[in-house]
């Protein structure tokens, strides 16, 4: 009998320059982010959760502010994670996936960012490669079907990988905003 990793307390650099509270569980990782004000929604909730996938530099989130015909739906960034003194820094990668809740599709967004970010110098061409690279390791591995190279069950979507980190409570709610410190 394994015993499972243990959970560490970690802090994660959100693109809003937010040091966000978060759990890990080897590699993965789940925080939670305040949604700024101007992307609040009146009356759905206020935090994010996101979850990264260290070692596929991934990122998933259910946007609660999504609504409509995309609510419910998974927003996934290829991300670089950068490990440091503070906690994790992540950095878009300019491409990202739009995934339905039964995952019979999905939707590949922002290719063309990812070309301007390469045409002004913003990143690399080995950056963009790589890039490139774990978009379609992600799609193989997370969205085909077992047939077509899925490590998944078919169309098991998000990733088995987060299941333990989905349940836990509230990041924000047990260390508030104006108390969290890097690395805490």
């Amino acid at each position: 009998m394994t015993t499972p990793p243990p959970i560490e307390n970690v802090s994660v650099l959100h693109r809003t320059g937010q040091w966000c509270p978060g759990r890990r569980i080897g590699d993965v990782v789940a925080y939670d982010v305040r949604i700024l004000p101007e992307y609040q929604v009146p009356g759905r909730p206020t935090v994010d959760r996101s979850y990264l996938l260290l070692d596929q530099g991934i990122q998933l989130t259910r946007p609660v502010v999504f609504d409509g015909p995309v609510e419910g739906w998974w927003y996934v960034d290829l991300v670089e994670i950068e490990l440091t003194e503070a906690g994790l820094v992540v950095r878009d990668l300019y491409v990202d996936l739009l995934i339905p809740p039964r995952a019979e599709r999905y939707h590949v967004l922002d290719l063309d960012d990812l070309a301007d970010a390469l045409s002004r110098g913003q990143i690399t061409a080995a950056q963009c490669a790589t890039v490139l690279s774990r978009t379609q390791r992600f799609i193989d591995r997370h969205l085909r079907s077992t047939e077509k190279g899925s490590v998944d069950p078919p169309q098991q979507f998000p990733p088995a990988s987060i299941a333990e980190l989905e349940p836990l409570p509230c990041f924000l709610e047990r260390t508030p905003r104006t108390d969290m410190q890097p690395g805490t």
